[in-house]
């Protein structure tokens, strides 16, 4: 199992707070630039949470969400390699292909095609 997880910088994040200040949301409460000053004490709790709950049968992973190209291409890396590193493959018929292979060839002989 993978976990991927967006962090936006702080630009992108002041330019969110500054946003809703000039078109406010119904339910807008002010303490958004004074909690701003909290931002590197929220990040160190976060990255500390995704230390203590990665593993590597379930490894975390976090990705800036400044661009999303860059975005979808590090999570579709990550989904990529992990698909790769199952070593999946189609299972076995558990019929015998050659049979009905042999079975459709004479009734497309006779005439009999199926019809679909």
């Amino acid at each position: 199992m993978r976990h991927v997880r967006e962090l936006p910088r702080p630009g992108k994040v002041e330019a969110r707070l500054h946003a809703r200040c000039v078109d406010p949301p119904p339910r807008l409460h002010g303490d958004g630039y004074t909690e701003r000053a909290l931002w590197d004490d929220y990040i160190a709790a976060f990255e500390d949470a995704i230390s203590a709950t990665s593993t590597r049968k379930a490894p975390r992973y976090i990705i800036p969400s400044n661009h999303k190209w860059f975005r979808n291409l590090a999570v579709s890396q990550i989904m990529a390699g992990t698909m790769e590193a199952l070593d999946m493959a189609f299972p076995k018929p558990s019929v015998d292909l050659a049979e009905i292979r042999r079975k459709y060839h004479a009734a497309v002989a006779e005439g009999r095609e199926c019809k679909r």
